[in-house]
């Protein structure tokens, strides 16, 4: 599995507009941050994680435009107001583009943006639904899914093994459930939600992931969604050796 980290920003990017960097050294290039996602490559397949506002520059800059199918963890607005932009994925498919969520999420996805479910009179349907349920087949990985508890709502959290190898994505959170616990348990990769270093009502933050990390026995952590208080090199020094903050373009080999 090759894994790329598109984007490992919080919902207003590093920096937000107006330049404004909080903690993060503009000069250090790892601190400029778009909209979380991650794309997963596995045995001839590509699947996208999330299509947030920042998509086309995200898939221009990782030099790609094949999707095979679309993973939408929630329907916040950073992790799917770039859903436009499947419309010239499937141009170049010649296709729709599965999109693939909870029930609910499809509802919410669909009532905002019926033109590209039903189409209208200029242009034919751009994705069709796919409702998640217990597991899927990624390539040669499978993929297994656990709801995740993100304020009054949930998200939805991936695990792909394949053979001996797996990683965890886990975006989105605030409360580390033992559903959670059993899901992600022994994870090689576990890619997760950290906001800020201070307790936060809808993220996860640096303390608690890191105990989490510890309980669960991961291999390696990478820390995502990161707001503007969240300096790469400041986390570089101080997190242990198997822990290390995510960065825009970012690819890890499995």
């Amino acid at each position: 599995m090759k894994i790329r980290i598109l984007g490992c920003g919080t919902s207003t990017g590093v920096p937000r507009i107006g330049n404004d960097w909080g903690d993060c050294d503009p000069n250090e290039q790892r601190n400029r941050r778009t909209r979380s996602s991650i794309m997963v490559e596995s045995g001839g397949e590509t699947l996208l994680v999330d299509c947030g506002p920042d998509l086309r520059e995200q898939l221009l800059a990782a030099g790609t435009s094949q999707v095979d199918r679309v993973i939408v963890t929630h329907d916040h607005a950073d992790h799917c107001h770039g859903i436009d932009d499947l419309r010239q994925i499937a141009q170049l498919r010649g296709s729709q583009v599965p999109l693939h969520a909870r029930s609910k999420t499809l509802e919410r996805l669909h009532r905002r943006f019926k033109y590209l479910f039903e189409g209208v009179a200029l242009y034919h349907p751009v994705v069709v639904p796919v409702e998640i349920d217990i597991e899927e087949r990624l390539g040669d990985s499978r993929l297994t899914f656990v709801d995740q508890p993100h304020g009054g709502i949930t998200s939805l959290g991936i695990r792909a093994d394949e053979g001996d190898r797996s990683f965890g994505y886990a975006i989105d959170f605030h409360d580390f459930t033992p559903e959670m616990k059993a899901h992600y348990d022994g994870v090689g990769l576990w890619i997760c939600d950290c906001l800020r270093r201070e307790p936060h009502p809808t993220h996860a933050h640096l303390d608690a992931v890191l105990s989490w990390a510890r309980d669960l026995k991961v291999g390696q952590l990478l820390l995502t969604h990161l707001d503007k208080s969240m300096d790469y090199a400041t986390l570089i020094g101080e997190l242990p050796d198997w822990a290390e903050p995510a960065f825009d373009g970012q690819e890890i080999m499995l």
